[in-house]
């Protein structure tokens, strides 16, 4: 009779796995062999990892990890909050203009600190996008949110600004929320609000922006600047030029986005069709972004 401990798992994987082996070979004698870099498993060996031939390597890696991470975290679809890191809460943006003020009250003629006070002005009326992003990711996590799935999930940028209000948002409903964050040459810390397992960094933007429609059912693009608009703008002409599915894509601060672009002028001259127009659709508040989303699924 064969004791229960003594059988097979057929199951097993027969050979050891690449943690096993990485370890065993740290358990080597001490020769002049052994210390040079060149003995180093491959894939322990950073130096050789950073090397400028195998960047095809590393990107395959970026595509890789943050979308096995989130197939094991049950993520099966996001929707994506665009918007700026330079548009922060009211309070904050309060305080900003406060200081503003009071250096053109020091120096009355100086044109650039009254510029910079104006502009100060304006992100404290913008800074109402932050709540507006708050509230929408509130709403989509509430309505979304059951036990043991992880649908329509808040993905953003990770950083400051309206990033963050969507994070905080996903957060303060209870529910997860995804942050890819990007190597800058200034800082750019993650926002306290991700949730700590699906925050990512990238490297490449290229493979950044493919987790951000990789999953993604919707895109909302708050008021933004370069990096906003880029998403926005890969996009609307991945869906125009039929790449990928069409998806909700919802310009929120109509005023914001009719003032910064002319996408009728755009037609007149012939650079897009009309019908394109059709691709993406302004929306002022977070209830009626949900709405569209809402709709658009037949939730």
């Amino acid at each position: 009779m064969t004791d229960k401990d003594d059988l097979i798992d057929i199951e097993e994987n027969p050979f050891p796995t690449a943690a096993q082996d990485a370890s065993s070979a740290y358990l080597k004698a001490d020769t002049p062999q052994t210390r040079s870099s060149t003995y180093s498993l491959a894939y322990t060996d950073q130096e050789f990892l950073l090397r400028d031939e195998l960047r095809p390597v590393r990107l395959q890696l970026e595509l890789l990890k943050p979308d096995l991470i989130q197939s094991e975290e049950g993520i099966e679809s996001t929707i994506v909050i665009f918007g700026s890191a330079r548009i922060p809460d009211r309070p904050t943006a309060e305080k900003l203009l406060l200081k503003a003020q009071r250096l053109v009250d020091k120096k009355p003629d100086d044109e650039k600190l009254q510029k910079r006070a104006t502009i100060a002005q304006r992100v404290l009326e913008n800074s109402r996008y932050y709540d507006v992003a708050r509230k929408l990711s509130t709403i989509i996590t509430e309505t979304t949110l059951a036990p043991g799935r992880c649908e329509m999930v808040v993905i953003t940028g990770g950083g400051p600004g309206i990033m963050e209000a969507a994070n905080r948002g996903a957060m303060e409903a209870g529910g997860k929320s995804i942050g890819l964050n990007i190597v800058l040459p200034f800082e750019q810390r993650p926002n306290e609000y991700i949730t700590p397992e699906l925050c990512f960094q990238f490297h490449y933007f290229a493979i950044r922006k493919m987790h951000f429609l990789k999953r993604a059912r919707a895109l909302v693009a708050c008021p933004g600047g370069f990096g906003t608009m880029d998403e926005l703008f890969e996009t609307l002409t991945l869906i125009q030029t039929r790449k990928i599915k069409p998806v909700p894509i919802l310009l929120l601060g109509s005023a914001y986005w009719r003032r910064i672009i002319n996408f009728e002028a755009m037609v007149e001259e012939g650079m897009i069709d009309e019908k394109d127009l059709g691709l993406f659709r302004f929306v002022d508040t977070a209830v009626e972004a949900w709405q569209v989303i809402k709709k658009y699924y037949d939730l």
